[in-house]
């Protein structure tokens, strides 16, 4: 089945992205024998209508796949909404095409349903779409009901598919560095850092977080050498810096030693990014992040408070941040802090903690974010629909914020003045 899979992603938000994922579900969808095509829409000029009209017009596909990452930029001063484009895009697509329509993506998967609505298209894929949307184009080929696939979401509100996970990653294939990862020209003096996932899922919970809504809460990981095989194949063929997006690089631990002693084994030859959870890190592993190629890691601590820590469900405590920041700074690598601030509990006296505990970390570079964005499903929702903040009935799509009282006007004033006196910190 002639197959156009979209990556409608037009925002760069912190930096440009290369659609992995849907790139996954496109190796995928060509090993059970169907045709398929990936356009990236991640441009800096205005054509993105063209490069669309000319994928559908030259291409004549039998289904259209629509990959959403962000629903916004997760502001809560001004937020961004990012699916006004994306609904732009499948409209597009109705005008050029009957092909029906579907939606996939993590963004998307945290709403499926009224992002569904919202964007009009036919049907969507929540969470992973590997063996979810193969299923789909199978039995649409064949001229099937499409109407028991697992993870489908249909208009109908009355239906609600099972939602299967893959038990054993391995069992997807992982993409080959070709046509689907091609750049824009504009981007290419600029660095692009490759996203690479080894595991999925997450059983932290953390009070704010939306990943298990989208991935699940089991951790399931790759084989350690089929990882390796792949990244080899991207350095070889250019791919020489790598942002690994697992949520918990660390976790758990034997498994990032083992990745990373195969790395070095390897000698790949490149430089890489990890998520460090600050918790059950030693100076063994950070020898080895160090040893593999770990140049940076986004350190999302959130807190310098021992009592918003407890709030947001974080396990670690503010000396075992300042333990390890000082072990990844004395083995050379640099440090990406975090701060989320404004959440359940947080009070004025906690906010100029956390900021003065952030500050003593002398880190190289410093993210805050004023405002907990409310995702659905999870713990800092149930604080807002008990205090009136959103409504149960809110679906939560359009970006609603939670921020505890007292701090309204003077959070803001605070953090600017901390930011106009550290250039390397920002909101």
């Amino acid at each position: 089945m002639r197959t156009l899979l979209i990556s409608a992603n037009t925002e760069q938000l912190q930096m440009p992205v290369l659609p992995m994922g849907l790139a996954c579900v496109a190796a995928a969808a060509r090993h059970a024998g169907h045709e398929v095509e990936l356009l990236n829409l991640m441009t800096k000029d205005d054509l993105v209508d063209l490069r669309l009209e000319n994928a559908i017009l030259s291409f004549n596909p039998e289904l259209i796949g629509v990959s959403v990452r962000n629903i916004d930029d997760q502001c809560m001063d001004s937020p961004k909404f990012l699916l006004e484009a994306v609904k732009n895009i499948v409209s597009s697509c109705r005008g050029l095409t009957q092909a029906p329509i579907v939606l996939g993506g993590a963004g998307y998967s945290i709403y499926p349903r009224s992002a569904l609505a919202y964007l009009g298209a036919d049907m969507g894929i929540k969470g992973e779409g590997e063996i979810a949307f193969v299923r789909l184009l199978d039995r649409l080929s064949r001229k099937e009901s499409p109407g028991d696939v697992p993870n489908l979401v249909l208009p109908d509100p009355t239906r609600e598919n099972r939602v299967e996970i893959l038990k054993k990653l391995d069992d997807s294939l992982l993409p080959v560095p070709n046509g689907l990862f091609s750049f824009p020209a504009e981007f290419k003096n600029q660095k692009i850092w490759l996203p690479f996932q080894t595991r999925r899922g997450c059983p932290m919970e953390c009070s704010y977080c939306s990943t298990a809504t989208i991935e699940g809460r089991i951790l399931r990981k790759r084989s350690p050498d089929i990882v390796v095989d792949s990244i080899s194949r991207f350095a070889e063929a250019g791919f020489k810096n790598l942002f690994f997006v697992d949520n918990t690089f660390n976790f758990p631990p034997s498994y990032a030693r083992e990745l990373c002693d195969k790395m070095m084994e390897r000698k790949l030859g490149i430089q890489w990014r990890c998520i460090l959870y600050p918790w059950k890190v030693d100076e063994d592993l950070i020898e080895r992040l160090a040893g593999a190629g770990c140049v940076e890691v986004s350190f999302g601590f959130e807190s310098g408070s021992r009592k918003i820590l407890r709030s947001l469900n974080k396990r670690f405590q503010p000396e075992e941040v300042r333990g390890i920041s000082k072990m990844l700074s004395r083995h050379g690598i640099s440090r990406m802090g975090f701060l989320l601030l404004g959440g359940p509990e947080e009070t004025r006296e906690t906010v100029e903690e956390s900021l003065e505990f952030a500050d003593s970390l002398e880190l190289e570079a410093m993210k805050i974010t004023v405002g907990i964005r409310i995702y659905p499903h999870t713990a800092v929702a149930s604080a807002a629909i008990a205090e009136g903040v959103v409504a149960s009935e809110d679906d939560l799509l359009f970006p609603a914020f939670y921020l505890a009282g007292g701090l309204e006007g003077w959070i803001d004033d605070t953090v600017s003045g901390w930011l106009e006196r550290r250039p390397n910190w920002h909101k």
